[in-house]
C-alpha cells in the first residue's frame, strides 16, 4: 500500500494525533510571544525636554519620561540618537527569522524532522532566558538575533510536522489552526503584557511556556512521511503501527510499497539546488516565491497603514491578532470546496485585497460613515491574512516531502523580504497621497492573477519524491484517484473492508 493508504488503516487524524497536533498548535502561542516581544518591552514612554543653562552659559537638554513604563528604553535610556537601537532589536530578530528559514529546512529535509525541531526549540528557549537576564543592550541584541534564527527554523518544521503527522485530507484543517493559534498567542501576549509590567518580568513569563513545550514534544515520533520518503521504509511502518496502536487501532500488519527513487534519493543529494534544477519545482518555486512576497509586504504594509490610532498599546497589539481570526473560518470553507479549492481561493483572496487597497485610495480617510478608507484597509488585511493561511498549507502540499522543508524556507525568505520593504512603502506619500495604497493593489492583484499558474492539489496525493512530480505513471494513477473520490461523492459510503 502508498502512505495514503496506511493512513487510513492507521486512522488518518487519531485521538493521539489529535494530542500531537494540540501540543504543536499551542506552540504558536510561545512562538506568537517571541514575535511580538521587542513591542511591549521596547515601548517608548512619553516624555518631556527640559533646556537648562549650565555655569558656562551653555545650553543643555534634560529628558524625563513622564509614563511609568518599564522597558528598555528606559533601562538603557534609548532615546534620541540611541532611539534606532530598539528598531535594530527587532530588525535582528527578524533577520534571524530569515536566516533561520533558509538554513533550518533544508536541514530538517536531510537528516530529520525532530531532531532540527527539538535542538532550535532548546535553544530558542535558552536564548530568550539570556534575552530576559542580559546586562547590556548588546547581550540583548545578540540574543534577540540567535532567538530569531531558532524560531524561524522551529516555525517552519512545526508546521510541516502538524501536517505530515497526519492523512492529507486533514492538512488544510491543521494548517489553518496553527496559523488561528499564532493570531490567537498575539492577543494573549498583550493581555500577558498588561498584567506583567516590567520587561524583565515579561520577557520570562512569555519564555517559560517554551521549557513545557519542549518537555512534552521530546516523546514525539519520527514524522512517517519523511522517513518514507528517505527510503527508511521499515522505519516508517514502525511508526505507523505505533499511531495505529496509540489511536486505539490496535497493531495492523502494514507493508509499504516502494516507491521508484526513493533508495537513490535516499543519500544527501536532495536539496535547495533542486528548487532550481527541476523544471517543475523551479516554476514552482517562482511563483510561489513572488506570492509568498506579496502577501507579506501587503501584510504588512496595511497593518502599518491601519494601525495609526493613538490609545492603549495593549488594546492595539491585540486587536493586531484578533482582526486575523475571521479570515480562517472563511479558509476551511472555502479551500476544502471543489468548486473552489487552493489555488482559485487563494488567488481571489489577494485579489479581492488589492481591490480593497484600490477602493482605498478613492474613499475618505476620516468619515462619520463605517464605510471608509480605515474600515476598507482592515478588510485588506482580513483578505491578504486569509491568503497568507492558505499559501502555507499549499505550498506544503506542493513540495515533495524530500524537499518540502527546504521549499517552504525558501519561500518564507522570500516572505521576510516582503516584510522588511513594507515600511519603505509609505514614504512613497511624498509623490502621492495615493501611491503606497497603489502599489500594495497592484503587488495583490498581480499575485493572484500569477497564482493561477500552480497546479490544484485538492482531494490531490501528496508526492513524496523527486520523479513523482515528472512520472508519467504517477500523474495517471493522480487522475485515477481524483476520479474515485469524486464517484465517492454521489456514492454511498461504504465502509473501509468493504
Amino acid at each position: 500500500m502508498d502512505l495514503e493508504e496506511a493512513f487510513q488503516v492507521v486512522g488518518e487524524f487519531g485521538t493521539y494525533q489529535k494530542r500531537i497536533v494540540t501540543v504543536l498548535t499551542l506552540l504558536q502561542i510561545y512562538m506568537a510571544c517571541q514575535s511580538m516581544l521587542i513591542v511591549l518591552i521596547g515601548a517608548v514612554p512619553k516624555l518631556s525636554t527640559e533646556k537648562l543653562d549650565d555655569a558656562g552659559g551653555e545650553i543643555s537638554s534634560q529628558i524625563t519620561f513622564t509614563e511609568d513604563v518599564s522597558s528598555i528604553v528606559t533601562e538603557w535610556y534609548l532615546v534620541k540618537h540611541q532611539a534606532y537601537k530598539v528598531s535594530l532589536a527587532g530588525a535582528l530578530f527578524f533577520a534571524g527569522v530569515l536566516v533561520g528559514n533558509v538554513c533550518f529546512g533544508p536541514l530538517s529535509d536531510r537528516v530529520g524532522r525532530k531532531p532540527v525541531f527539538l535542538s532550535a526549540l532548546f535553544f530558542e528557549v535558552l536564548f530568550g532566558y539570556v534575552t530576559a537576564l542580559a546586562p547590556s543592550y548588546e547581550v540583548f541584541a545578540l540574543s534577540r538575533l540567535l532567538v530569531g534564527l531558532m524560531n524561524g527554523g522551529m516555525a517552519l518544521v512545526c508546521f510541516v510536522l502538524t501536517q505530515e503527522y497526519v492523512g492529507k485530507s486533514y492538512w488544510a484543517l491543521t494548517g489553518t489552526l496553527t496559523n488561528m493559534t499564532f493570531a490567537v498567542g498575539i492577543a494573549l501576549f498583550a493581555a500577558l503584557g498588561y498584567f506583567i509590567r516590567p520587561w524583565r518580568n515579561l520577557a520570562t513569563a512569555a519564555n517559560s511556556p517554551g521549557v513545557l513545550f519542549f518537555l512534552l514534544c521530546v516523546t514525539l515520533p519520527e514524522s512517517p512521511r519523511w522517513l518514507y520518503s528517505r527510503g527508511k521504509t521499515e522505519q516508517a511502518e514502525e511508526v505507523l503501527q505505533d499511531l495505529a496502536q496509540w489511536n486505539g487501532n490496535g497493531r495492523p500488519i502494514l507493508k509499504l510499497k516502494r516507491t521508484p527513487g526513493l533508495d537513490r534519493h535516499n543519500g544527501s543529494s536532495i536539496g535547495l539546488i533542486n528548487l532550481i534544477t527541476h523544471p517543475v519545482l523551479r516554476r514552482r518555486t517562482l511563483v510561489l516565491m513572488y506570492v509568498w512576497y506579496a502577501c507579506s509586504l501587503v501584510y504588512y504594509g496595511l497593518t502599518m497603514n491601519a494601525s495609526d490610532d493613538t490609545g492603549n498599546r495593549y488594546l492595539s497589539v491585540a486587536m493586531y491578532g484578533l482582526v486575523e481570526l475571521p479570515a480562517y473560518p472563511l479558509c476551511i470553507y472555502f479551500i476544502n470546496k471543489k468548486w473552489a479549492g487552493r489555488r482559485k481561493t487563494m488567488a481571489s483572496f489577494l485579489v479581492c485585497a488589492g481591490l480593497s487597497c484600490l477602493l482605498t485610495m478613492v474613499m475618505p480617510t476620516e468619515s462619520d460613515s463605517w464605510f471608509n478608507a480605515n474600515s476598507l484597509a482592515l478588510m485588506g488585511k482580513l483578505m491578504v491574512s486569509a491568503a497568507f493561511n492558505i499559501v502555507y498549507v499549499y505550498t506544503s502540499e506542493l513540495y515533495p516531502t524530500v524537499i518540502r522543508n527546504a521549499g517552504l524556507g525558501v519561500c518564507s525568505m522570500s516572505c521576510r523580504v516582503g516584510g522588511i520593504l513594507a515600511p519603505f512603502v509609505p514614504s512613497l506619500k511624498v509623490l502621492h497621497v495615493s501611491m503606497p495604497f497603489m502599489v500594495f493593489c497592484l503587488i495583490g492583484i498581480s499575485a493572484g492573477c500569477l497564482g493561477l499558474l500552480l497546479p490544484e492539489t485538492l482531494n490531490k496525493p501528496a508526492a513524496e519524491t523527486l520523479d513523482e512530480l515528472s512520472s508519467p505513471a504517477y500523474q495517471r494513477i493522480v487522475e485515477t484517484k481524483v476520479r474515485l473520490l469524486e464517484d465517492e461523492e454521489v456514492k454511498p459510503k461504504h465502509k473501509l473492508n468493504e
